[in-house]
C-alpha cells in the first residue's frame, strides 16, 4: 500500500541585512534535513543562494523564502522581492551576459540547474515579484 506523505511549506521573511542570506540558506538545510531530502540540499542551496543574492542585490527592501514540497521528492524555491520587474535572464532566457562580464550569471545558474523554473509579477497588496525553481535529485 502507498503512502501519501502531507504537503508542506515554509516561508521564512527575511530584512534587508547583508547576513540574510546565509540565514536563509542554512534554513534551507534544515528544512529539507527534517523532511528526509538531504540529498537535494547542494543543487537547492545553490537555487537559493542565486535567487536570494539577485533579491539582496537588486532591491532596497525585504524579502522572503519560501519552501514547498512537491510530489516524488521534489521541492520548490521561491522567492518573493518587492520589485515587480522580472530580471531579463528570466523573460529572455536566450540573453547571456558577455564572457568578461563580472556579473549576471547567477539566473543564468539556476535554469541551468533546476529542474524547472519561472517568474511572475504579483498584484495585490504586497505586489512586488516571485522567482521560483524546482529540483529534484537529479539536478547539477
Amino acid at each position: 500500500m502507498a503512502t501519501v506523505s502531507p504537503s508542506w511549506a515554509y516561508t521564512l521573511q527575511l530584512p534587508h541585512d547583508p547576513r540574510a542570506p546565509g540565514i536563509a540558506r542554512a534554513t534551507l538545510r534544515t528544512v529539507l534535513a527534517a523532511h528526509d531530502l538531504a540529498r537535494l540540499a547542494p543543487t537547492a542551496e545553490l537555487l537559493a543562494a542565486e535567487l536570494l543574492a539577485n533579491a539582496h542585490l537588486h532591491t532596497d527592501g525585504p524579502y522572503a523564502l519560501r519552501l514547498r514540497g512537491a510530489e516524488s521528492g521534489r521541492l520548490r524555491i521561491g522567492v518573493w522581492d518587492s520589485d515587480p520587474a522580472v530580471p531579463r535572464a528570466f523573460d529572455a532566457p536566450g540573453v547571456v551576459p558577455p564572457d568578461m562580464s563580472e556579473n549576471g550569471r547567477g539566473l543564468h545558474l539556476v535554469r541551468a540547474c533546476a529542474d524547472t523554473w519561472g517568474a511572475y509579477a504579483l498584484g495585490g497588496g504586497r505586489g512586488g515579484k516571485l522567482l521560483w525553481a524546482e529540483c529534484a535529485e537529479s539536478g547539477c
